[in-house]
């Protein structure tokens, strides 16, 4: 009985120790934002363990590594950055060029050049918006582009089978494309409807769509203070805005005093950040169906 315990209790172990070495041969990547995240999940399956390093309720665009973070990323087989400049810390750390891969690099020529706002979020220090729009992949024909970018790359450094991985983007593609025809049905005819966004995330959605979106500065989810309030009432008034498009859901007051002033709210979530309790496809087609619900009201 004890020799049958005992061999038992062996085979046990070189299973669970076959299971512990299968999980960290596996090749890690790295993504600096949500949604390249779950493009590199959806080509990869279970063939890698893809990470997004940047805590919940932290803006990835501004998001400090510390030591540990920094050294991880070094260590991954691949690391996806999302270019345009999004994701300033890339910029101050040493990274493996073999291994760095810009999803935005083959539509540069697509980029939308901001203006000079320099303000501060509290948890980032001061910064400023200058240079370049990098909210790439709410235009879905961009993020399709950047798909394809995990996917080419995914496949040169032979991490997953290509045949897998090239049907699994057919299948992205696809459902991208799908989210691109919704949004332009659902979107067609609203560009004489003013619209004020209290972040300037969404400059390549609304370009796609033909979108008049006047943007804040604003703190994502926050309360706005009297002079964000005031900001908002005269750019109202200015542009005869009827919609006010949250980045993140704010408090109910927040949402009372943009009713008060004539404002339909609307919650857009970007998909930079963890916390976002819905996939990129759900929160979009939602906010879409709310924005198209919201212009009916507005239109001339």
């Amino acid at each position: 009985m004890v020799r049958v315990l005992n061999g038992f209790l062996a085979f046990v172990v070189i299973a669970l120790s076959g299971t512990t070495a299968f999980a960290q041969d596996r090749p890690r990547v790295v993504a600096v934002n949500q949604a390249l995240h779950d493009f590199a999940e959806r080509l990869l399956g279970d063939a890698a363990e893809v990470v997004f390093p940047v805590p919940e309720g932290v803006d990835p665009s501004f998001w400090r590594p510390s030591i540990a973070d920094i050294s991880m990323i070094q260590s991954a087989d691949l690391i996806l950055l999302n270019g345009a400049g999004f994701a300033t810390w890339i910029d101050r750390v040493s990274l493996p060029r073999s291994r760095v891969v810009n999803t935005s690099a083959a539509i540069e020529d697509r980029f939308i050049v901001t203006e000079s706002i320099t303000h501060s979020h509290g948890d980032g220090g001061e910064h400023s918006h200058e240079g370049i729009a990098s909210y790439t992949w709410l235009d879905p024909m961009l993020a399709i582009a950047q798909a394809e970018a995990i996917a080419a790359a995914v496949i040169v450094r032979d991490l997953a089978i290509e045949g897998i991985v090239e049907a699994r983007l057919a299948e992205l593609r696809s459902d991208l494309t799908a989210l691109d025809a919704m949004a332009q049905d659902a979107l067609s005819g609203m560009d004489g409807v003013a619209m004020i966004a209290t972040h300037p995330r969404y400059q390549y959605f609304a370009r796609r769509y033909s979108l008049s979106i006047a943007s804040l500065e604003w703190d994502a989810g926050a309360m706005p203070g009297e002079d964000d309030l005031a900001d908002l009432e005269r750019l109202s008034t200015e542009l005869d805005a009827g919609i006010l498009i949250w980045e993140a859901q704010p408090p109910r007051e927040a949402i009372e005093l943009a009713d008060a002033l004539g404002l339909k709210s609307i919650v857009f979530e970007t998909w930079a950040g963890q916390g976002t309790p819905d996939s990129l496809f759900t929160a979009y087609r939602q906010a879409v169906s709310d924005l198209a619900d919201a212009a009916s009201q507005f239109a001339d």
